[in-house]
């Protein structure tokens, strides 16, 4: 059984390389990727073995898409293109025909990834991409033994990624490069931000780098050093301001005229000293990690002096609190 939505076929330029997606598992960051890849202009059939959740994704896409078109995100043409771009499928062998990307969003445990990757291997085209939202497990494993693990590889989004881009890419053992180089562009294509990892640690960057700040923020409040109140102010009018726009090692590289090198250089025992702090087993920061963060961040910005990303960072700051202060919500 299929269910069609309109059969508008608009092209952009995602689909040059991508033109037909699938998308399995209607949950939250399913449904979040419905509206990213019909908003590129691909063709999306959706799948999920729960009838209910697929209303659910399309009740959502139709209230966010409305939304956007109510606040000036998209015009009501463009909505009307991202819905008729949608079609839902009760079999996952209809959603997957003629696929060349696959993304699954099913359930977070390892035996379910493994059984539904045997089955998108087994029934999606044979150069179809497969990629998982997973946030947890290294697609080496999840891979293990299929015929098609050459073309497995994790993509795992930021909640939700019909808003915020960024997009961790990593590849499992036998994963294809030609796959890697497909899924990257696609996705920046689709206008989502891929950042390709080197290797599998548990919780991927984004969900450690999380996890560190939370657990920190529950020992304070736990602690008593501060109450919850304190702790989301100190992060909302504090640090995720310069967060918004600059990470960590750019934020410290503004912190000195000198950059980086001569910040870290400046408090790198008083650093020191707090990571220790928190971990006792802390990575190493000594001398040569410094110069090699240092260096890197150069890198990182071009030629831009630390007096210009001060003017930009500071402009930014102000257009983000003026716009916070002037929303409704607020």
């Amino acid at each position: 059984m299929r269910r069609e939505r309109g059969r508008d076929r608009t092209v952009t330029d995602a689909r040059q390389t991508i033109g037909r997606v699938a998308v399995i598992g209607t949950g939250v960051i399913g449904r979040s990727w419905v509206e990213v890849f019909a908003r590129a202009g691909c063709e999306t059939r959706i799948h999920d073995r729960d009838q209910a959740q697929i209303d659910r994704a399309l009740a959502w896409l139709d209230e966010d898409l409305d939304l956007s078109v109510a606040g000036g995100w998209l015009g009501a043409g463009e909505a009307d293109g991202i819905r008729s771009r949608v079609s839902t499928h009760s079999e996952l062998e209809d959603a997957l025909a003629g696929a060349d990307y696959v993304q699954e969003s099913g359930p977070e445990r390892l035996d379910a990834k493994r059984e539904l990757f045997r089955a998108l291997d087994g029934s999606a085209p044979s150069a179809a991409i497969l990629a998982s939202s997973t946030s947890t497990f290294d697609m080496t494993v999840i891979a293990d033994g299929l015929a098609g693990a050459s073309r497995c590889i994790v993509a795992h989004p930021t909640n939700p990624p019909h808003v915020i881009p960024a997009v961790e890419v990593l590849p499992g053992a036998s994963t294809d490069p030609a796959v890697v180089s497909r899924t990257m562009n696609f996705l920046r294509q689709a206008g989502q931000v891929p950042v390709l990892l080197r290797k599998y640690t548990f919780g991927f960057v984004l969900n450690r780098l999380q996890a560190a700040l939370v657990r920190e923020a529950i020992d304070l409040v736990e602690s008593g050093v501060a109450d919850v109140e304190a702790v989301d102010t100190i992060v909302r009018e504090g640090l995720g301001l310069r967060w918004a726009i600059m990470g960590p090692f750019v934020t410290g590289h503004t912190n000195a005229d000198g950059g980086l090198r001569e910040y870290y250089g400046r408090y790198g025992s008083s650093y020191r000293a707090l990571i220790q702090a928190l971990d006792p087993a802390a990575p190493a920061f000594d001398g040569e990690m410094i110069d090699r963060l240092s260096t890197a961040t150069e890198g990182l910005v071009g030629g831009a002096t630390v007096a210009d990303l001060l003017r930009w960072r500071d402009d930014m700051i102000r257009r983000i609190r003026a716009l916070k202060s002037q929303h409704p919500g607020a």
